[in-house]
């Protein structure tokens, strides 16, 4: 992380952007795993804890600043662990876990994407003085 205030958005965005990566990992062992019998499929979770960091009351720019982000991390957990799809008590779909692996690539790509036009915005306000 960077100690400036001027990169409280960037940090943010870089803590989502590690829990994406962190995502892609292990929706990637999901999909390796697809034929192995009894594998359950593992997720990720950290949006609801971002936004619970990130809940209360002022401005966007105060809760960004005031944001703990050593408090908030991911959470790997096995999802559906006691259902299975197939007789061989696997439970991972590839269909579905292919798309939620997509839709997670492109979510991985807007972060860098934001953080790019962040430190655009920065650059721009430096080289005007």
């Amino acid at each position: 992380m960077i100690g400036s205030n001027a990169f409280n958005y960037i940090n943010v965005l870089n803590k989502a952007a590690g829990a994406s990566w962190k995502r892609n990992e292990v929706l990637a062992n999901n999909l390796a795993n697809v034929s192995t019998p009894g594998y359950k499929r593992k997720d990720v979770q950290f949006q609801p804890h971002l936004q619970e960091a990130l809940s209360g009351a002022g401005s966007l720019d105060s809760r960004v600043a005031k944001v703990n982000l050593d408090n908030i991390d991911t959470t790997i957990y096995t999802d559906h662990a006691s259902l299975s799809y197939r007789l061989d008590g696997n439970n991972v779909d590839i269909d579905t876990e292919s798309a939620t692996y997509a839709e997670n690539q492109i979510r991985y790509q807007a972060l860098l994407d934001s953080m790019t036009q962040e430190f655009s915005r920065i650059r721009a306000v430096l080289s005007s003085r």
